[in-house]
């Protein structure tokens, strides 16, 4: 249990970092909160001032500025009090009234539903952030000490805190690059979630301290005298890894705890960068590195501006030992983030972090144009902002950071919207590897355009960026007037609704698109004339992402979406004149096939090949040309098509043209394409 502060007097003497002047206003502060709170209680029966207090402490841990820590006093005076804005702002100045009011939107949001409110409630603490990042580091202060307390809670409510913790605010607080924030969440979040691991995994580790404890003594000592050899200061220290990483080796290697050796982890500071090398030659010197398991996060640092050196060696008795080497200025930005540009502003350090710097500053940036609904603005959160990122090459040598899982096509849409529209072909260093393939850290790709390419709807199926996202869909909507798209369901048109002019016509802002973020079961679409028809999900049955699903074109409530299979089609009078072809984005109910070419080199033969495939109402969705000699070509290619029946007359098409010298079928389990 940490040990806080419960009274201001405790608090006072914590603030030996700020100024006279500072000091007393946020004194002031601290006196004028516990003032309006005083009837309050919390759940736990203690006085409410207790939380504003804790986390004013938590952002003077972090070394915070002084209007920052009067912020976090005051955070709830807002929401909780009949304190004014403009009281606040004429006893604090507009920088704390802002702060304060910036967390006070977050928390103070309703909605229709409250998944809808939490969803909605990250999207403005996001775009908050982007506009000053003091506000995410008061709300991640909140949020640690809300998990620091959650026992008093109810067992249900404790578990979704903590769900959403390990969702949103440890992969923030780690983009933020504030490194003892993001595990204390981690490990408070597994102690609710999975007590019984949680208390497993402590007795284990608890057990061994003593034993731990001395043999990473010996270790320190050797590491310390051949240091000195060198002629180079150093701290050392050692840890035992924190709970949720142990946690999370066990899930991912299937092991039991006793399973699990490199536990252990020791830390070296030093004074400059050359000398983190010289002593990366030192350890590996002392015990042999493990292969594969060092990362240069000097040379290529982190998002987050993280840098050191890491490598796993074979230490003493055979036991697997983790070993980060750092100079001391890049520790600080290890353990602060973000947070440290106060610390570097009062001239503590010669490095600076600055909120533009980060990616995830610019990323978001990059989101305020693109119309996306409060689910769906989660999911993309959660998929692509919080999660790992890659860091690719251009062919010139520039870094574009992707998230996990990225396609070629995300990376075209990165470097600019006509290069991701005409992407044909990628190369990921030098080899030709499949659009929907994953990109690899480090890699130099390449993007191979056409005039005759196009998006295809399955890229909707394989990228992970928003951007790239919000482009494919504009792209389609504004060419293919069969298909109407809109949050992740495709309708498909009938012929006579495709016709209508009016379709390509700019609706004008509906009630329905207005509130589109309070109810994401609707969605502002149009077919033919009708202008603002909404796709609905079907109450009935709840089809989700995956269901064989039909819509109904009713009358005054839009597309109706249903299972396929729903009991309550039967019914619907009209159901079958007013059926209506509808399609997840994520799932493709086409048939899939794979054919391999050989060809005397040409320079169309992409073009041609695609050619003979729309034919048929199909499309090409990855394709790989390699050369085979100096006059062949040798190509491999995956197209869907609507009817399965369809292949052999593709097949016949692609026989006639003139450069094609074989034509083979491949079935899917053999694809050559998945191995690259």
């Amino acid at each position: 249990m940490h040990r806080m502060v419960a009274r201001v007097e405790q608090f006072e003497q914590k603030l030996t970092f700020y100024s006279e002047e500072e000091k007393q206003k946020i004194l002031e502060a601290a006196r004028w909160a516990m003032e309006l709170h005083k009837d309050q209680l919390r759940a736990s029966g203690e006085p409410f001032f207790i939380h504003p207090l804790q986390v004013a402490e938590i952002l003077v841990d972090l070394r915070m500025d002084s209007e920052s820590v009067i912020a976090a006093l005051l955070h709830d005076v807002l929401e909780d009090t009949d304190v004014r804005r403009e009281e606040l702002r004429q006893r604090f100045g507009k920088e704390v009234e802002q702060l304060v009011n910036g967390v006070t939107k977050i928390s103070v949001l309703r909605a229709k539903s409250k998944s809808i409110q939490q969803a909605e409630s990250i999207r403005k603490m996001l775009f908050a952030m982007v506009k000053d990042i003091r506000v995410i580091l008061i709300k991640l202060a909140d949020k640690l000490h809300n998990m620091r307390t959650l026992e008093y809670l109810p067992e249900s409510k404790r578990k979704e805190i903590a769900e959403e913790c390990l969702d949103i605010y440890a992969p923030l607080a780690s983009r933020l690059g504030i490194g003892w924030i993001k595990i204390e969440l981690e490990d408070l979040s597994l102690k609710h979630l999975h007590r019984d691991i949680y208390d497993q995994i402590k007795a284990f580790v608890v057990a061994k301290k003593e034993q731990r404890g001395e043999y990473l003594r010996r270790m320190q000592d050797r590491i310390i005298e051949a240091a000195k050899a060198e002629g180079i200061p150093v701290q050392v220290e050692s840890r035992a890894k924190h709970f949720y990483s142990i946690f999370t080796k066990m899930k991912k290697r299937g092991k039991q705890l006793e399973e699990i050796y490199d536990l252990l982890g020791i830390r070296i500071l030093c004074e400059t960068q050359s000398d983190c090398y010289v002593l990366l030659g030192i350890v590996h010197r002392l015990w042999k590195p493990i292969e594969g398991r060092f990362k240069d996060y000097i040379a290529m640092p982190k998002a987050n501006k993280y840098q050191s050196l890491h490598t796993t060696v074979m230490g003493d008795g055979g036991r697997l030992i983790e070993i980060q080497i750092r100079t001391e200025d890049m520790h600080q930005t290890a353990e602060h983030g973000i947070a440290a540009h106060w610390l570097y502003k009062r001239g503590t350090s010669t490095e600076l972090v600055r909120a533009e710097d980060l990616p995830i500053i610019n990323r978001l940036k990059s989101w305020n144009g693109i119309r996306i609904s409060s689910g769906e603005f989660l999911n993309e959160i959660k998929g692509e902002i919080l999660k790992d990122s890659i860091y690719v090459f251009t062919p010139k040598g520039d870094v574009v950071e992707l998230p996990k899982g990225a396609t070629p096509i995300d990376f075209a849409y990165h470097i600019h919207t006509d290069i991701g529209d005409h992407i044909y072909a990628a190369k990921a260093d030098g080899v030709i590897i499949p659009l929907k393939a994953e990109l690899k850290n480090t890699q130099m790709v390449e993007i191979l355009t056409s005039p005759q390419a196009h998006p295809h709807l399955a890229w909707l199926r394989y990228v992970k960026t928003a951007r790239a996202r919000s482009k494919i869909r504009a792209w389609l909507k504004k060419n293919d007037a069969s298909l109407i798209i809109d949050r992740n369901i495709v309708a498909k048109k009938k012929p006579d609704m495709a016709a209508h002019p009016q379709s390509r016509q700019k609706p004008e802002k509906s009630k329905e698109e207005v509130d589109r973020r309070e109810d994401v079961k609707k969605i502002g679409v149009r077919i033919g004339a009708d202008r603002n028809m909404l796709i609905n999900l079907a109450g009935c049955c709840n089809p989700v992402t995956g269901d064989d699903i039909v819509g109904y074109v009713s009358r005054g409530r839009g597309i109706i979406v249903h299972k396929r299979d729903c009991s309550n089609l039967k019914f619907i009078p009209d159901f079958q004149e007013r059926a209506i072809e509808v399609e997840w984005e994520t799932v493709s109910p086409k048939a899939t096939r794979q054919f391999q070419v050989t060809a005397r080199r040409t320079l169309d033969l992409f073009s041609e090949i695609e050619g003979a495939v729309r034919k048929f109402k199909g499309h090409l969705i990855a394709g790989r040309v390699d050369e085979d000699g100096p006059d062949r070509l040798i190509a491999h290619f995956t197209m869907e098509l609507d009817q399965k029946e369809d292949f052999g007359k593709v097949i016949k098409s692609i026989r006639t043209i003139p450069s094609i010298l074989t034509i083979q079928d491949m079935p899917l389990e053999t694809r050559s394409d998945d191995t690259d």
